[in-house]
């Protein structure tokens, strides 16, 4: 199938406010760009649907389903459907913090070169392919995007946390031989592992944070170091660490617990699931604190190992805050 010539859009000082946008959900590269466009200020007055899941055939006049999963469309409030270039075009002139870029293919030449780039992009998209969106998926994404931005940003933090929660513990199990130790960090392990599993069908691939190999590097690190000087070293690390996650998590309940009287009633069911999901998770975090903290009593570090143990819970206690902060954006 030949691509449609590119198309000379609408000047951007007059823009229509409900063109529908058509888009490969599939394409993870290409969702976590939608996922940008769609929460960026005036995102809300398109449509957007993703041909990856839309079960008709027929998107709309003169454009079928096969059609929008090759390239990106927008059909314009008059009819006129826009493909590749013109169609990114239309819809950075929509919204504000884009419209510089609408401006600068307007240069003659321009919008060709664009369109010459995204061909060749479209050539190398089948290595951002993802596997089919089943219905559950796609459900969670629309109900991600019905929340508010700054809870989709702390969201995206408890994924990071809980991802980087499973190295932790498995950087503890690469390198402890102590049998007790081994026990209590198996033990954990299922059950963030079982966190991060139930983070992962709220929070949908294109809203998750861009580092997740560095924090899943931290987090491994974060367990291996203190493995090195034993047990209580370990234990001392899980106290910080936990004590820091109880209190992550007890703002963000607080925060829902503001939303929820004003939000919308489609949303608010949603949010008091979300609600209770995140409570559950906290109250896992403490006992994990607890039980650290327990064994830690039994028989805390002396000397030398006190004072790198103190020293090392600073610092993971300052990364770990770092790190929240740095995923909420990226």
């Amino acid at each position: 199938m030949t691509s449609p010539t590119p198309q000379t859009a609408a000047a951007p000082d007059a823009p229509p406010a409900d063109a529908c946008v058509y888009f490969d959900g599939g394409c993870t590269l290409c969702a976590r760009e939608i996922a940008t466009y769609r929460s960026a200020r005036g995102g809300d007055q398109l449509q957007w649907v993703d041909a990856a899941v839309c079960a008709d055939p027929a998107l709309g006049t003169a454009l079928s389903r096969e059609a929008a999963l090759r390239r990106l469309h927008v059909r314009l409030p008059d009819g006129r459907l826009l493909s590749g270039a013109s169609a990114f075009v239309a819809i950075w002139q929509r919204l504000p913090a884009f419209r510089g870029l609408a401006l600068l293919a307007r240069i003659p030449g321009v919008l060709w070169v664009m369109e010459g780039l995204y061909r060749a992009f479209l050539r190398l998209r089948p290595l951002w392919r993802a596997a089919p969106v089943t219905a559950a998926q796609a459900e969670a994404r629309d109900r991600w995007q019905d929340w508010p931005l700054a809870l989709r940003r702390e969201l995206r933090t408890d994924h990071a946390g809980e991802a980087g929660a499973v190295m932790i513990y498995r950087g503890v199990l690469a390198l402890a031989r102590d049998a007790g130790l081994r026990a209590f960090a198996q033990h954990h392990l299922d059950t963030e592992a079982r966190h991060l599993a139930l983070i992962e069908t709220r929070v949908p691939r294109a809203g998750r944070s861009r580092l997740l190999p560095l924090w899943r590097v931290a987090g491994w690190l974060t367990g291996a170091l203190p493995a090195c000087l034993g047990p209580r070293a370990v234990y001392a690390t899980i106290e910080a660490v936990e004590t820091f996650v109880d209190h992550h998590y007890a703002v963000q309940l607080t925060q829902i617990d503001t939303l929820l009287p004003t939000a919308p009633a489609a949303t608010q069911a949603s949010l008091v699931e979300l609600r209770a999901l995140l409570a559950d998770c906290q109250r896992d975090e403490v006992a994990h604190r607890d039980d650290a903290r327990a064994r830690l009593g039994e028989s805390p570090p002396r000397g030398a190992v006190a004072w790198l143990t103190a020293a090392w819970t600073t610092v993971v206690g300052a990364g770990s805050a770092g790190a929240v902060r740095v995923s909420r954006w990226i």
